[in-house]
Formats: C-alpha cells, structure tokens, sequence
C-alpha cells in the first residue's frame, strides 16, 4: 500500500438517528474500538443531508465526510435513503469537477444491529484517507482566523 501521507485523517460523519446513529450507539456501548478522529452528527434522515453540508465540512477542515443511513426500503420517512443516494452521486461528480477525490466522500447504509460493520466502515474509511494527501479544501493559511 502506499506510504502514509495523511496520519490523523479528520473525519465528519452525518448519521441517520434511526439506523447508523443507533449502530454508532451500540458499537460505544459494546466497547468496539475503533478511531475516535470522527465527529458525528446525527440527522433526522440521510435524506436531510444538504450537498453543502458535505462541502461545508471539507472546507472547514475535514479530511473526508461519511453519511450513513437505513438500508434500502428501510427508510423510516421512506423514500429518504433513496433521495441520498441520488444526491451523493452528485456530490462526488461535484468534488470530481472541484479537483477534490470523490473517495473523501463515502455513502454507507448502516442498520441500527449492525455496530460491527459502523465501526468496518469508519476504519477502514479512515486508513483509506491517511494514504490520500491532506484535503485541497482545507485551510492552509489562506483563509486565517481572525482575531479580535
């Protein structure tokens, strides 16, 4: 595999309160071990994530971005994982146009059961960006805080 370019890759995950939220839940509780560089903001339905929410997150400072949500015809409002799908297709063309690799952006379907394929998912996303150089998007200086 290729060398290390990335070592603490940053991680925002957008997870369905009625599925992956609740795997990312049991995965905590059972004591899974698994990275803890992730934030995790839970959202009423994958289909609440908004493109620019994924956007939003590599230019402030993520190195990738996960949304995980019910699997399939399992959606609790139903048709909401189907609308995800259709946007993420889009958004990883977006990044593609962007320069960004559309392998910072990944799209799971996750049951609230399955704690051990969450915590499968998030590592082996997070070894996947550490052998990606750090995100194109993210501050290096040219946009600074500004202090008061």
């Amino acid at each position: 595999m290729s060398k290390i370019l990335n070592p603490e890759p940053k991680v925002i995950a957008f997870l369905c309160k009625w599925c992956s939220s609740n795997a990312a839940d049991l995965a905590g509780v059972t004591r899974m071990k698994y990275p803890d560089n992730v934030i995790t903001i839970e959202t009423p339905c994958s289909g609440r994530v908004d493109p620019n929410y994924v956007f939003d997150s590599l230019t402030e400072g993520a190195d990738g971005v996960i949304v995980a949500g019910c699997h399939p015809g399992d959606c609790h409002y139903v048709v909401g994982n189907y609308k995800t799908l259709k946007r993420m297709l889009l958004v990883k063309e977006l990044a593609r146009q962007l320069g960004i690799e559309d392998e910072r952006i990944h799209l799971e379907w996750i049951s609230s059961a399955e704690a051990k394929k969450y915590v499968t998912v998030i590592s082996d996303f997070i070894e996947k960006l550490k052998h990606l150089p750090p995100n194109p998007l993210k501050p290096h200086g040219l946009i600074q805080e500004v202090k008061h």
